[in-house]
C-alpha cells in the first residue's frame, strides 16, 4: 500500500491493523479445544466485531479508496497465517454450533457477530440483489443468536443494520423475477428475526408488528420451502405458548386473548404444510391445536375450544401412541370445556369414554376419574362412566394394578348409597359385581371386607329407619357370589340380615325362602329360621328349627332363652314346650343351688304348660302324659339329690334364690302393703293399731327395695351413658317415695300408732325416706325441690341429727350442686344442728369451713357479715372444746386464724374499718387456741394498730 493512501485514511488503516492482529491471535484459540480460552476469544471476536463496524461508520460515501483497504483486507487473509475472514468465521461458527458445551452459544453468537461486521465492512455501496439477499439473511441469524444469549443491545444494532438491508432488498429490480424465493425466504428471516428478539426483550407491539407483516403477506409465505415454513411455524407457536403461560397472573383473561391470535398465524402457516414433505409436521400442528385450545379455554371461548379439540382428538386417535400424557390431556381439557359448557350427558360420557380408553390402568389415573366423578352432579353420568370404566378395566391386558378394581367399586357402592332412586342403585351395584365375577377377578380379603363392610353399614342405615325392603335389597346384594371365595361365610351373613328385614316387613315368605338358600350347619341360620316359621304360625317347623339348632355347632343357650320370650308371646303353646324342654336339656345340672333352682323352675313351667296343652280338644293325650310323667320323675330325682345335700348348701341355694332380687322384693312387700290398705279401707270398724304399724312397714320397705334397685341400676356398667342410667333409675321412684311419705304421715295424723316406741320407729323410717329423696333429687339434678327437702328435714325436730349429716354428704358429695344450693343448705343444717346441740365439732368444724370458703369467695357486704359471724361463733365453740377428745381440730384453728387475719388485712385495706376490727379481734382470740398463739397474737395486734394508725392519723 503506498504511503499516500495511508495517509489519506489514517483512521481506516488503524482499524484494518487491529482487525489483523486481533485475527492473527484469535486464530490459535479457535483451533483450542480448551473451554478455558473460550471467554478471550469471544472477547477478541467481539472486538474484531465492533472494530468492523466503525470500519463500515467511518468509510467516505465518496471516497473510493477505502474499497482498496477492503479488498486489501480480504487479500490479506493467506498472509495472515490463513487468518479467518468474514465468510470464513461465519462458517467456523456452524461448526462450532454442532458442538455442544457450556458457552458454545455465546461463542457462536461472537463468531457471527464478527463475520457479520466484516462482511458488512466490505460491501460495496450499491451491493447487487444476490449480496442483498445474502448479507440480509446473515444479519437476520446474526441479530437472532444475539437474542437468544442476551445480548439484547448488541443483536438490535445488528438488526437496525439488517434493516437498511431489507430496504435496499425491497426497493431493488428483479426485472425477471429469478431472485423472487430468495428475496422472500431472506424478508421472512428479517421480520422473524425482528420478531423474536422484540419478543425477548418485552416489546410485544413491535413482535406483533412484524408478526403481522409475516402473516399478512401470502405470496411471500408461499415461496417459503417447508422447513423454513415449518420453522417459522414453531416460532410463533413459541411465543403463543409463552404468552399463554402468564395467563396465571392474569384475571382479566386478555393474555388467552392475545395467544389465541399469535397461535391463529402459528397454525394457518403450519396447516398449509404437506406432511410428506415437512418435518414432523403432523406433530406441529397437533401440538399448535393443543396450545391454541388451551387458550381459547383461558379466555372464555368454550365453543371455539371445543371446536380445535374436534378437529384435533381424532386426529391423535389415529395414532399409535395415542396414550401419550399430553394426548390425554386433551381429552382431559375438552371433558373440561363440555362442562363448562354444561354440554348433555351423552356428550359427557364420551369425553371419559375417550380419555378412559387410552389410560393406563394404574392407581393415580383411577384417581383422577374418581375426583372428576365426584364433583359431579350427574347420577346416571357418574354411574354410566364408573360402569364403563370397570368394564375397560377388567378387559384390558395390562398388568392391573390390585387395588384399581376395588377403588372403582367402593366409588360405585358408595354413591349409589346416594341415589334416591333405590332400584336403580341396587341394580348397578349387582351389574358391576356380576362383571368383575364374570371376568374371573378375584377379589383379596381386605377390599372385599371393606365393600361389605359400607353395604352392611348402608342396610343397617335403612333397617334402622324402617325402610325394611331396601335394607333387604341391599343385603342381598351383599350375598353376591363376588364375595364367595374371599368372604366365605359373608353370604349366610347377608341372607339372614335380608330375612329379618322381610320379618319386619311382614312378607314371611320373603323371609323364609332367602333364609333358606343359607347353609344348613349354623345355628343362627336355624333361629332365623324359627322366626320365621313362628310368625308364619307353623308350629312344626319353628320346633324342627328349635331342634335343629341345638345340633348345631355354633349353638348358643341365649339363642333359647330368647326363643322362649318369642314363642310365649305368640302364645304357641307347643313351640313353647319344645323350647323349654330344650332349654332343660341343655342345662348342666351340678352340685350348685343356682343351677338345681332353675333347673325345677323349668320342669314347673313345663309341667304348667303341659296340663294346659291337655285340656285343648286336639291335643295329643298319650304323647303329652308320657311328657308330664317324665317331667315329675326328673323333678323327683332333682329333689332328692337336692335334700341330700348340706345345710350350709341349702342356706346358699336360698341365698343364690334372692340374690340380686331386690325389684322382686320390693313387690312382694309392695302386694302386702295394698293388702293392708284394701283391708284396713274396707273394713266396717277400726282396725288395730298393730294393722297399720304393718302397713308402713311394708310401705317403707317396698320403697327401700325400689331404691336399692335404682342405685344398682344408676351405677351399672353398659354402653348407655351415665346420665341416661340415672333417669332410667330414678324417675320412676320420685313419686314413689313422696307416696309412701305421704301415706305415713296421714296415719300419724290420724294418731293410729300411739306406743312411743313405734312413733319413734316411724319417724325414723320419715326421715330415712327424706333422705332417700334428697339422694334421688341430686342424682336428678333438681336443686330447687332438693331444698324444699333441707327445709323439712330442719324443721322435723331433734331425731333428724342424723337426717342432717346424711344430707349434707350427699350436697358436698355432688360436684354439680350449686354454690347457692350448697351453701343454704350447709346453713339450715348447720343452725338446726346449732339449735338441737347435736353435732360433733368435727363435722361441724368442717361445715362452718365450707360455708364461710363459699361466703368469701362471692365477697360481698352481705355474705362478709354473715361469714364473720360463723368465725366468731366458732370462736365460741372452741372456747368450749379445746381440749379432750372432742376437741375443736388444730387444722381447722389454723385455717381460722388465717382467714380471719387475711380478711380483716383486706377489710382495713379497703378502708372498712368496723368490719376489720371484728376480724382482727376473732383473730386474736383463736391466737389463744394455736401453738405459738402469744407471739401470733402480738404480731396481730401491733400490725392492726400500724394499720390502723395510718388510716387515722392524730
Amino acid at each position: 500500500m503506498s504511503a499516500r493512501k495511508k495517509k489519506n485514511l489514517p483512521g481506516l488503516q488503524q482499524i484494518f491493523d487491529s482487525i489483523k492482529n486481533l485475527l492473527i491471535t484469535a486464530k490459535p484459540q479457535l483451533d483450542n479445544p480448551d473451554p478455558g480460552v473460550q471467554p478471550t476469544l469471544i472477547e477478541k471476536l467481539r472486538q474484531v466485531g465492533s472494530l468492523a463496524e466503525s470500519f463500515t461508520e467511518q468509510r467516505p460515501k465518496s471516497n473510493k479508496n477505502w474499497l482498496q483497504l477492503s479488498d486489501e483486507l480480504d487479500q490479506e487473509a493467506p498472509t495472515l497465517t490463513e487468518s479467518p475472514t468474514g465468510v470464513n468465521l461465519w462458517n467456523i461458527s456452524g461448526l462450532v454450533q454442532k458442538t455442544p458445551h457450556d458457552g458454545g452459544r455465546k461463542l457462536v453468537a461472537a463468531l457471527r457477530l464478527a463475520a457479520f461486521r466484516l462482511i458488512e465492512a466490505g460491501i460495496e455501496s450499491k451491493p447487487g440483489i444476490e449480496t442483498l439477499i445474502h448479507v440480509l439473511q446473515l444479519a437476520s441469524k446474526t441479530g437472532a443468536t444475539l437474542s437468544e444469549t442476551g445480548n439484547g443491545d448488541v443483536a438490535g444494532s445488528v438488526l437496525a443494520s439488517a434493516a437498511r438491508f431489507e430496504e435496499l432488498l425491497r426497493n431493488a429490480e428483479d426485472a425477471d423475477g429469478a431472485h423472487r424465493v430468495d428475496r422472500a425466504c431472506a424478508t421472512i428471516v428479517y421480520f422473524s428475526s425482528r420478531m423474536e428478539a422484540a419478543w425477548k426483550e418485552g416489546n410485544q407491539s413491535v413482535a406483533a408488528f412484524m408478526s403481522q407483516k409475516i402473516a399478512d403477506d401470502e405470496g411471500r409465505l408461499a415461496l417459503l420451502p417447508p422447513h423454513d415454513r415449518e420453522r417459522l411455524a414453531r416460532k410463533l407457536h413459541d411465543i403463543g405458548k409463552s404468552v399463554l403461560k402468564t395467563q396465571a397472573d392474569s384475571e382479566a383473561g386478555t393474555e388467552g386473548v392475545e395467544a389465541v391470535t399469535w397461535l391463529q398465524k402459528a397454525f394457518a402457516i403450519a396447516d398449509k404444510l404437506d406432511d410428506a414433505t415437512a418435518h414432523d409436521a403432523a406433530e406441529l400442528k397437533i401440538s399448535i391445536l393443543r396450545t391454541m385450545a388451551r387458550a381459547y379455554f383461558i379466555s372464555g371461548s368454550y365453543d371455539r375450544a371445543e371446536a380445535a379439540l374436534d378437529e384435533l382428538i381424532p386426529t391423535i386417535d389415529a395414532f399409535s401412541e395415542n396414550g401419550r400424557s399430553e394426548y390425554q390431556e386433551l381429552r382431559w381439557l375438552r371433558l373440561a370445556v363440555l362442562k363448562r359448557r354444561n354440554a348433555g350427558e351423552s356428550a359427557l360420557l364420551d369425553a371419559f369414554k375417550s380419555i378412559i380408553d387410552h389410560m393406563t390402568f394404574c392407581e393415580t389415573n383411577i384417581t383422577d376419574i374418581l375426583q372428576d366423578l365426584r364433583i359431579l352432579n350427574n347420577h346416571t353420568l357418574v354411574t354410566a362412566v364408573n360402569q364403563y370404566c370397570l368394564r375397560q378395566l377388567l378387559t384390558s391386558q395390562e398388568d392391573v394394578e390390585s387395588d384399581c378394581v376395588s377403588r372403582l367399586l367402593l366409588s360405585l357402592i358408595v354413591h349409589c348409597s346416594k341415589d334416591e332412586d333405590h332400584s336403580r342403585a341396587i341394580a348397578a351395584i349387582d351389574t358391576a359385581f356380576t362383571a368383575t365375577f364374570e371376568a374371573d377377578y378375584s377379589l383379596l380379603n381386605l377390599p372385599a371386607t371393606a365393600c361389605l363392610t359400607l353395604i352392611w353399614q348402608y342396610g343397617d342405615r335403612h333397617f334402622h329407619a324402617k325402610r325394611w325392603s331396601a335394607a333387604a335389597d341391599w343385603f342381598l346384594v351383599g350375598s353376591h357370589q363376588l364375595f364367595g371365595a374371599s368372604c366365605p361365610t359373608s353370604g349366610a351373613k347377608c341372607f339372614r340380615k335380608a330375612a329379618l328385614c322381610y320379618i319386619e316387613q311382614h312378607e314371611y315368605a320373603k323371609a323364609s325362602a332367602v333364609i333358606r338358600r343359607c347353609p344348613s350347619n349354623e345355628a343362627t341360620t336355624h333361629y332365623v329360621m324359627f322366626l320365621t316359621a313362628v310368625h308364619q304360625g307353623l308350629d312344626d317347623e319353628a320346633i324342627r328349627a328349635i331342634q335343629d339348632m341345638v345340633k348345631a355347632v355354633d349353638f348358643d343357650r341365649k339363642m333359647l332363652l330368647l326363643a322362649t320370650q318369642i314363642s310365649h308371646e305368640s302364645e304357641m303353646k307347643p313351640v313353647l314346650l319344645s323350647v323349654l324342654e330344650a332349654l332343660l336339656k341343655t342345662l348342666k345340672i351340678e352340685n350348685s343351688g343356682e343351677t338345681v333352682v332353675e333347673a325345677m323352675t323349668l320342669i314347673r313351667c313345663i309341667i304348667r304348660l303341659v296340663l294346659k296343652l291337655l285340656v285343648e280338644p286336639a291335643s295329643n293325650k298319650p304323647v303329652l302324659i308320657e311328657t308330664l310323667i317324665s317331667h315329675f320323675h326328673t323333678a323327683k330325682i332333682l329333689a332328692e339329690e337336692a335334700s341330700a345335700q348340706k345345710s350350709d348348701c341349702t342356706d346358699h341355694q336360698r341365698r343364690i334364690l334372692w340374690e340380686r332380687s331386690e325389684e322382686r322384693i320390693s313387690q312382694l312387700f309392695e302386694f302386702a302393703r295394698d293388702l293392708l290398705t284394701t283391708c284396713c279401707d274396707a273394713s266396717p270398724v277400726d282396725v288395730d293399731a298393730e294393722l297399720y304399724l304393718h302397713l308402713i312397714n311394708a310401705s317403707f320397705s317396698a320403697v327401700s327395695g325400689r331404691v336399692f334397685a335404682s342405685r344398682l341400676t344408676a351405677t351399672a356398667d353398659g354402653a348407655i351413658d351415665v346420665r341416661r342410667r340415672i333417669l332410667q333409675a330414678y324417675l320412676p321412684r320420685r313419686s314413689v317415695i313422696n307416696t309412701c311419705k305421704q301415706k305415713i304421715l296421714s296415719i300419724m295424723e290420724k294418731n293410729k300408732i300411739t306406743d312411743g316406741d313405734d312413733v319413734l320407729r316411724v319417724q325414723y323410717f320419715l326421715h330415712v325416706l327424706r333422705v332417700f329423696e334428697a339422694e334421688m333429687l341430686a342424682q336428678l339434678k333438681e336443686w330447687d325441690r332438693l331444698s324444699q327437702i333441707v327445709t323439712e328435714v330442719v324443721e322435723s325436730g331433734p331425731l333428724g341429727v342424723g337426717t342432717y349429716e346424711a344430707i349434707a354428704d350427699i350436697l358436698w358429695a355432688e360436684s354439680d350442686c350449686p354454690i347457692n344450693t350448697l351453701l343454704s343448705g350447709l346453713e339450715a343444717i348447720l343452725r338446726a344442728s346449732l339449735d338441737q346441740n347435736s353435732l360433733s365439732v368435727d363435722k361441724f368444724s368442717r361445715w362452718l369451713r365450707a360455708i364461710c370458703t363459699i361466703m368469701l369467695a362471692r365477697n360481698t357486704p352481705s355474705d362478709r357479715l354473715k361469714a364473720v359471724g360463723y368465725v366468731e361463733q366458732a370462736v365460741s365453740v372452741i372456747e368450749d372444746n379445746s381440749e379432750g377428745n372432742d376437741a375443736y381440730p388444730v387444722e381447722e384453728r389454723n385455717w381460722l386464724l388465717g382467714t380471719a387475719y387475711n380478711t380483716g388485712f383486706e377489710c382495713l385495706e379497703a378502708s372498712m374499718l368496723d368490719e376489720a376490727k371484728r376480724w382482727f379481734e376473732s383473730a386474736t382470740v383463736i391466737c389463744r387456741f394455736v401453738p405459738g398463739g402469744k407471739e401470733r397474737a402480738e404480731k396481730i395486734s401491733e400490725t392492726y394498730m400500724h394499720l390502723l394508725a395510718r388510716y387515722n392519723p392524730a
